[in-house]
Formats: C-alpha cells, sequence, structure tokens
C-alpha cells in the first residue's frame, strides 16, 4: 500500500477506489477458497425400533463360510422368517469393515444381495436394502465401488409408494453417489436428475429430508458445475428442473417450514450457487427474496425459542445470501426485494448475537453477509448507523477483522457516513487494532483511518491527540507508520 522513498514518505495510489479495489480482491480470493470448501460427508439410517430390539447384540465379524451361510439361508430358506434373519444376521455384520472387505470378495455376493433387494417379497427387500446402506456407508472405497450393481435398482424404487423405503434408497444412493465418480457416470443418465425432482413432490418430511441430503452430495461432485448444474432446456439437468424452484418454495416462511427439510435444501442451493452456473436465473426465480424473508424469520425465531438447531439454518442461508449480492444480476433487481430497510440489519444483528452465545465458530458467515450488503449499498450503511450498531460491532472485531472491512464499506460512503462513525467508540478500537502483532488488521485499520482522515478532517487531530503514536510505536517500522499519519493528516488538513 505504501512507497518509501528517500528522504521522504508518501502515500502510493492511496483514493478511495484503489482502497475499495484492493478490499474486493482480498474478499475475491477469500469467497473463492470458501466456494472450494466442501462438507462431504454420510448419513447412517438405522431404524430406532430395531435398534432397541437389537440392543445388547454385537455386531460380529464374519468369515465367508458364516457369509455364504446367511446368503444361502436369505435365498432358499423354507420360512420367509428364517429368510429375513438371515439378511438381519447379515446386515448386523455389515456394520463391521471387516465383514464387508470379506463380503466383496466374496464371488456372487453382491449380485445375490441384488437379487433379493429387487424380489417380490418387501420385508426381504427392505433387508437388502438395508445392507447395502451398511455398504455405501463404508469408508473403503472398494466398498463403495462393489455397490454400483445396486444403484439403477435403488433409482427405480424411488418412484414407489412406500416412504420409508424410499427414504431408505435416498440415503443409500446419497452415500454412494459422494463417494464415487463410476456411480454419478451410471446414475446421470439415467435419469437421477428427473427421479429426485419427482420425490421433491412428496408430501413426506422424511423422504423431502432424505432428498435433501442425496441432491447436495450429488451437487458436491467436481463435475456438477458441468454436467449435473447447467441450465440446459432438459430436465436432466438441475437447473433446468423444476428442483430450484420448489427448493425456494421449501425455503418459504411459515408454518409449514420444517427446520431439517430446510437445512438440507439451503445446502443444496448453496452449491449450486457456488457453482456459479447461472445464479442469475436463481435470482429472477425469488433466491433473494426468499432467503432474505428466511432471514427476518430466522431472527424472529431466535428470540421465540431456545431450540438449538436454528444455527444449522443460518449458516447455509448466509452464505447463500452473500453470495448472491455479488452477482451482477443482485443489483438489477435490487429494487424488487423489498429488502433494502433496517429489517435486514436488525435481523442480522440478533442473529449474531445469537450464534455469540450458541455458536462463535459461525460469526464470520454472518459477517461476510454483512459486508457484502454494505458493499455498495448507502441505505444499508445508514440503517447501521441509525441503528446504533457500530458499537455492538467493533464487540466482534475479536472475532473477525471483517468487522473493519464492514466499517471501510461504511466510511467510503463520504463525509456523512464518517461524520457519524468518528469519534464514538471507533476511536479506541483502532488504537487498540493498531497494537495488534497481525499485519493484514493493521494494514485494515490504516486504510480505514485514510478514508476517515480524507473524509473527516478533524478526525487525523483528534486521533494523534488521543495517542495513536503510541500505539504505532509498537510496530518494527516506528518511523515509517508515524509518517504516514503524518502524511494521512496534511492530506487531509491541506486537500
Amino acid at each position: 500500500m505504501w512507497s518509501r522513498q528517500r528522504g521522504r514518505l508518501k502515500p502510493l495510489c492511496c483514493g478511495v477506489e484503489e482502497l475499495r479495489c484492493r478490499r474486493r480482491e482480498r474478499e475475491a480470493a477469500l469467497r473463492k477458497a470458501r466456494r472450494e470448501q466442501q462438507l462431504v460427508s454420510k448419513r447412517l439410517l438405522r431404524d430406532e425400533a430395531l435398534e432397541e430390539a437389537e440392543e445388547g447384540c454385537v455386531a460380529m465379524i464374519f468369515g465367508e463360510a458364516e457369509i455364504q451361510q446367511f446368503l444361502r439361508l436369505a435365498q432358499r430358506g423354507t420360512e420367509e422368517k428364517e429368510r429375513e434373519g438371515a439378511l438381519v444376521s447379515l446386515r448386523r455384520g455389515l456394520q463391521r469393515p471387516e465383514t464387508q472387505q470379506t463380503f466383496i470378495r466374496l464371488e456372487g455376493s453382491i449380485r445375490t444381495l441384488v437379487g433379493l433387494l429387487t424380489s417380490n417379497q418387501a420385508l426381504l427387500q427392505l433387508e437388502a436394502a438395508r445392507c447395502l446402506h451398511e455398504l455405501s456407508h463404508s469408508e473403503q472405497s472398494a466398498v463403495v465401488e462393489a455397490c454400483l450393481p445396486a444403484t439403477s435398482y435403488l433409482l427405480t424404487y424411488l418412484s414407489g409408494h412406500s416412504s420409508d423405503f424410499i427414504e431408505l434408497c435416498l440415503y443409500t444412493l446419497g452415500n454412494l453417489i459422494v463417494e464415487s465418480e463410476a456411480v454419478r457416470r451410471q446414475l446421470l443418465p439415467q435419469g437421477i436428475v428427473p427421479a429426485l425432482a419427482a420425490c421433491i413432490q412428496s408430501p413426506h418430511l422424511t423422504v423431502l429430508e432424505a432428498l435433501g441430503y442425496a441432491l447436495s452430495q450429488l451437487l458436491q461432485a467436481k463435475e456438477a458445475p458441468e454436467k449435473i448444474i447447467p441450465s440446459a432446456s432438459t430436465d436432466s439437468s438441475v437447473l433446468g428442473s423444476t428442483l430450484p424452484q420448489h427448493m425456494l418454495q421449501l425455503l418459504q416462511p411459515g408454518p409449514k417450514l420444517n427446520l431439517g427439510v430446510a437445512v438440507e435444501f439451503a445446502w443444496c442451493l448453496h452449491y449450486i450457487i457456488c457453482s456459479q452456473v447461472n445464479n442469475a436465473l436463481l435470482i429472477t426465480q425469488g433466491a433473494l427474496s426468499t432467503l432474505g424473508l428466511l432471514l427476518l424469520d430466522l431472527a424472529g425465531a431466535v428470540q421465540r425459542t431456545e431450540d438449538a438447531g436454528l444455527e444449522l439454518l443460518a449458516c447455509p442461508v448466509f452464505r447463500c445470501l452473500s453470495n448472491l449480492l455479488t452477482e451482477a444480476a443482485a443489483e438489477a433487481v435490487g429494487g424488487q426485494l423489498q429488502l433494502r430497510d433496517e429489517r435486514v440489519v436488525a435481523a442480522l444483528f440478533i442473529l449474531l448475537q445469537f450464534l455469540l452465545q450458541k455458536q462463535p465458530s459461525l460469526l464470520p458467515e454472518g459477517l461476510w453477509l454483512l459486508n457484502n450488503l454494505t458493499a455498495n449499498s448507502p441505505s444499508f450503511c445508514t440503517s447501521l448507523l441509525s441503528l446504533d450498531l457500530i458499537e455492538p460491532l467493533l464487540h466482534l472485531l475479536s472475532v473477525s477483522n471483517v468487522v473493519l472491512t464492514v466499517l471501510c464499506n461504511v466510511a467510503e460512503k463520504g463525509p456523512a457516513y464518517c461524520q457519524r462513525l468518528w469519534p464514538g467508540p471507533l476511536l479506541s478500537s483502532l488504537l487498540d487494532t493498531l497494537a495488534f502483532s497481525d499485519t493484514e488488521v493493521v494494514g485494515q485499520s490504516l486504510e480505514l483511518l485514510q478514508l476517515l482522515f480524507l473524509y473527516q478532517p478533524g478526525a487525523a487531530q483528534a486521533f494523534l491527540q488521543q495517542s495513536g503514536l503510541q500505539a504505532l510505536q509498537r510496530h518494527e517500522e516506528v518511523a515509517q507508520l508515524q509518517d504516514r499519519v503524518h502524511a494521512l493528516q496534511q492530506t487531509a488538513l491541506h486537500g
């Protein structure tokens, strides 16, 4: 930011536009890094009634002979109860990695399991599906790859009538999809996206939550931006299907909003937005308005209830809004959002205070949203000042230096904004941050001072009178930093 010349110091390219560009470059790099952090995980679905009935039963490690015996009984047992019991025993064994490895090495084992999955006896089908589900949860890629012959049948059963069976198939597919590119290559041409789009109209919340999980796993695939998400004129792509509209409907605030379902589909929306395939389409479909209203609803909810799950929804909502606000299309529809008022800023601060108590690690997500709200919007900056939120914002400086970026957003709006910022609690906070060992924090503090000195000439004198240089002298570059402040003062006082 600064260049030293022999004999004196002078600021290099210290205009408001230069400062704004540098901040935007830093933010773009951080957004890219956050987009690349995926939340890949697997889910294990087990029937609570079965778990209670089997309590005390230890999952055994089975060898080839025992596995062959279970499969033989499941195929040719004389009674249905005997056949079902054999699969139950096998399922328990498949909870152990050692049994999983033995099972997939055994010739014909997967073929036999798929045959039971496609039988006309519902109980055997269900137990076979549960065995496959245990295999899908494996951390060993070879085990997951072995399940490939079953995936097309699991996809077919998504159009069935049993909500429990559909839920189990969805979680199993989700586990397999995220682990194996081969599974995705097989399922995409077979129509997994239209099949998921059909499931989203299910009246069963358990199915919808499982669907959200499976879809989020699909959207996290490395090939998703090229092969899964694109909005071609076909329903085989996510944006070309009815999925986005239905997702936004499921995120609409109201009595029908279900927290578990909303969390899953908010993450789905986040992954679509991060792909940057066609965010303009999502905005025209009402994504910004829906998410903004959901933010307001969340703020009201945290004031009414102690539900510990609300922070799980806050995180993807923050991320979706933050990323959409960086799109050019967001500016184009800005007047239609009906959100450019104090309610959004007030709601965000309510959520920040809630997270400070419940989940402090999520505070930077909310601060990024505040940064993107104030970056190009004088009205949001005005709301921040009129609601006297500068001091509460400064209390979050220890959590994230994005606070300084937000303050720069406010200061760069001009003299009227700087006049309301200074001195207030900002002066003592800046004196503290200049003493930090973090050079990035010090640099951002100096940028903020530069804006304040530029638009509020009296700020330079007040800063020096309050022993600002004492804080600056703690740094190695004492002389440089002193000259910077004096240079800023001269620039501010003499134009």
